[in-house]
Formats: C-alpha cells, structure tokens, sequence
C-alpha cells in the first residue's frame, strides 16, 4: 500500500480553507465588539434619572420628569432638497440686500480672512429664532458675533412656505476689509 501523498493542490485548498477561517473569526469579534458595544453606553432614559430611579431636572435634581422647555434634545438641520436650496438663495438674496454696501464685489482673494458657517433657526414667518455656528475661525473671534448680529437685524427672512419652521445653513466667506459674500451666491476666488 502506497504512503498518500500531498500535491500542491492540497496545500492550496489548506491554505484557501485556513483563509476563510481567518475572515469568519475577524467577522465574529467585529460583531461581538458590536454587540459588547451596545451595552457599555447607558440608555438616554437612564441617563437621565436619579440613582432612585425617578427623572433628573436639567440641574441633576428629582424632578416631575417633564424636560426643560428651553433645552433642545436634538438639533434637526434641514436637509438640502431642492426646495431649501432655492429657499436658501432666496435667504442669501435677502442678507445681500439689506447689506449691498457690506458684500465684496467680485471675486474674493484666496485666502479670506475668515470662513464662518452659520446656522440660522427660523420661524415659519421667517424670524431669527436663534443664530448658531458650526465652524468659527480661531484667528478672527471677532467675526462670528458680527455676523450674528447682522443676522438678527436681518429679521424677518423671506417667509420659507411650506417648508415651515427650518434651519439655514450658509458659510460667510470674510474679507480682512469687513466685506463678506455667501457661498451660495458667491462669485467665486480668484487665483492669485
């Protein structure tokens, strides 16, 4: 009887086999680290209780369980259907008119002096409900409160229609002389 013998083929399928070995052991820590994952994080409703049991007030303390009225859970951002682009330049149109003097003609510099992206809360009759930013520059703290204030003078917007209630991003671009455009309705940089 002859001894078996292993060809080449055979050391191929062992390593084909010892492959797929690996990939469903990777696959089974990713989905136990997932799993794992899901219970080291506290529930937002236990996090938001007392060590008793009963719901936190905003200061930590027992309370009814009611929330805050004044303290939003989640911020919601518009998303851009074609709708709110155009309504978005409708908002811009409306900053550009009340601020001709302020806006920079032409193509802006290269590197502006500032680049501040705002989100403006609106009511359904277009009125500044709250001004926020999600990106400032750190070298120019004083730009983001003028915009704010430039903002709320604005007030009342174009009212959004059916849209309703919404936020409306838009990034100011700032020239070191004061003057400013959108991005929405930017003429563009120049090269140099």
């Amino acid at each position: 009887m002859a001894a078996p013998t292993f060809g080449l083929h055979d050391n191929q399928r062992a390593g084909a086999d010892m492959r797929k070995a690996r990939r469903l052991a990777s696959l089974l820590c990713a989905v136990s680290l997932s799993l794992a994952g899901c219970s080291l994080l506290p529930k937002a409703d236990d996090a938001a209780s007392t060590p008793d049991g009963t719901p936190a007030q905003a200061d930590g303390k027992p309370g009814d369980g009611a929330a805050p009225h004044d303290v939003p859970t989640v911020r919601l951002i518009t998303a851009q259907t074609p709708t709110v682009r155009a309504w978005r330049k409708q908002g811009a149109q409306h900053i550009y008119k009340r601020y001709a003097s302020k806006i920079y003609k032409g193509k802006i510099p290269p590197l502006v002096y500032a680049v501040v992206v705002v989100e403006t809360d609106l009511d359904a009759a277009g009125r500044v409900v709250q001004v926020s930013f999600s990106r400032t520059p750190g070298h120019a703290p004083e730009v983001p409160p003028q915009i704010a204030e430039m903002i709320k003078a604005a007030s009342p917007f174009p009212a959004p229609g059916r849209l309703g209630a919404h936020t409306y991003v838009d990034t100011w671009l700032w020239d070191k002389s004061g003057k400013f455009q959108l991005d929405t309705l930017t003429q563009g940089q120049r090269s140099r």
